[in-house]
């Protein structure tokens, strides 16, 4: 995969060792839930360290008064695509318990690999906001994609999109359509199976995180 200047791919030694685990098919539904979300605060405390709306705030501290920077109210909003993207929120709020919650509701036809929208549930205002757009596995490209054209067409300008695992197709796909966009993958796998999935990859996210098949 040629370099693009909007993705950011991640070689943390501790991100990798939970990715290590978390690939792992004997590992625990609620263990696969947890690394999910540990996974994605120490990728928020590095995608969320440029760009975050700030303002200055007087603070007492038991000396003197100081200056100090601090994060706007309501200033992020995350959108995780439905269902496997849920998993992705607490570990958004442990750094950004105020931020607010918007969801796309997408699935992919078995057959033609081609993301359908169905669902659309937005805060007012998020427009005005930095939206971080969540989801584990970034495969095809085509959920991404048209997600963020659902929420370009809402007027959303600032959009930062996530996902723990990359498959070079699907990063340069949304990379390469949405340049405006930057993109943060905790780790890159080799490529897509015939039938769009991840490999080595971790099987179906959602499934894993909510038990079902």
């Amino acid at each position: 995969m040629k370099n693009y200047d909007n993705v950011t791919i991640f070689d943390h030694p501790l991100i990798n060792h939970k990715i290590a685990i978390l690939r792992d098919e004997k590992t625990s539904m609620k263990e696969f839930r947890e690394l999910i979300e540990e996974i994605t605060t120490l990728m928020t405390f590095e995608c969320l360290k440029e760009g975050v709306p700030t303002t200055e705030k007087q603070v007492k501290t038991p000396l003197e008064v100081c200056t100090q920077r601090v994060v706007k109210d309501n200033a992020i909003v995350i959108v995780p695509i439905l269902r496997a993207g849920l998993g992705m929120v607490n570990g958004v709020h442990v750094l950004f318990p105020s931020a607010r919650v918007g969801h796309i509701g997408m699935y992919r036809n078995e057959e033609t690999l081609q993301p359908c929208e169905y669902y659309c549930k937005l805060p007012d205002g998020i427009e005005e906001k930095l939206v971080l757009l969540v989801d584990p596995m970034l495969a095809t490209g085509g959920s991404a994609c048209d997600a963020i054209e659902s929420l370009k067409k809402r007027g959303c300008k600032d959009i930062k999109f996530m996902a723990v695992i990359g498959a070079p197709e699907g990063v340069s796909k949304v990379a390469e359509a949405h340049p405006d966009v930057h993109i943060f993958v905790s780790t890159l796998d080799r490529c897509l199976n015939e039938n769009g999935y991840i490999l080595p990859g971790l099987g179906d996210a959602g499934d894993r995180l909510f038990g079902t098949k």
